[in-house]
This record gives structure tokens, C-alpha cells and sequence, in this order.
């Protein structure tokens, strides 16, 4: 049976990181929309990257499915911070048959400050810059998987 994986988390919390580790331990197609808008728009951020970003993760869940039907195991990689966003993706995985796992990437603010001032001086390729109030409006919008919630998946990672 193959699996969705699904990273649930901030910016800066470690999502892309548990993403490629799982993506060797699995065999799994990593699908990072970053990654991709970066290579496709490297100079966009803010706002503008919000804009590009729907269609980005449109196609990968497109090729995700695909991956899925074929027997692939898929990693999306998205943060994916709604609760109808992940019950979206965990139902529509689920009727293609594939098990679905919710890997939450959690951190407290100061954590995640330090981290992205550390990636915004590094910026490694595949991510953008992340401010601090960037980081504070993300934090307001952030819906933190409930126990009711979790307990409709497979299993997690944490």
C-alpha cells in the first residue's frame, strides 16, 4: 500500500528537513512548492509568492496522485497550516487507497525565529526569506492539528 505523507508545520520548523529524510527512508517523491518556485521565481516573495503558490501545489498534487496510483510513495511537503486543507489531501489520498501519515513539525516562536535567521542569512537553496512578522501573521493563521484530528490518520510522525 503506498503512502501520502503530509508535513504539517511553520516556517523554519524543520518540515523540508524530516521531508527528505523520509523521502530516503521511503522511497518517497518529495514534492516541495519552495523549491519549485524558487527554481521558477527566485527573485518573488511576500505576497506575490502567495499568489504563485496555489497553482504550483495544483500541479504537484496532480503529480502526486499520479505518483500515488502508480504505487510511489509521495511526500508533500507544503506546511499545509488549515485543517480542511489536510482533511482535503487525507480523504482524496485515502480514496486512491493510499494510507496517509500527518508528520507534525512543531517549534515554540523562538525557535523558529532563531531558525529562519539562520536560513535567511544562509538561504540555501529552495527557500526564501521569511521576516519576523511574516513569521507572526503565519503563527496567527496556523491551525494546530487537534488529538480528534491526528487520531483520523494512519499514524504520525512527530
Amino acid at each position: 500500500m503506498t503512502t501520502l505523507f503530509i508535513t504539517c508545520g511553520l516556517q523554519g520548523s524543520g518540515k523540508t528537513t524530516l521531508a527528505k529524510r523520509l523521502e530516503t527512508e521511503h522511497s518517497a517523491l518529495r514534492l516541495t512548492a519552495d523549491e519549485w518556485l524558487h527554481d521558477v521565481h527566485p527573485e518573488v516573495s511576500g505576497a506575490e509568492l502567495d499568489a504563485l503558490r496555489d497553482p504550483v501545489e495544483r500541479i504537484q498534487w496532480s503529480v502526486a496522485t499520479r505518483a500515488l496510483a502508480l504505487g510511489c510513495n509521495v511526500i508533500l511537503d507544503w506546511g499545509l497550516w488549515s485543517r480542511s486543507e489536510r482533511d482535503r489531501y487525507r480523504l482524496e489520498a485515502r480514496d486512491r487507497g493510499a494510507r496517509v501519515v500527518l508528520c507534525l513539525v512543531d517549534a515554540t516562536r523562538d525557535e523558529l525565529m532563531e531558525r529562519l535567521k539562520q536560513r535567511n542569512a544562509d538561504a540555501p537553496p529552495g527557500t526564501f526569506y521569511i521576516s519576523e512578522s511574516r513569521l507572526d501573521q503565519s503563527i496567527a493563521l496556523f491551525e494546530r492539528p487537534t488529538q480528534e484530528e491526528i487520531s483520523l490518520f494512519d499514524a504520525e510522525i512527530a
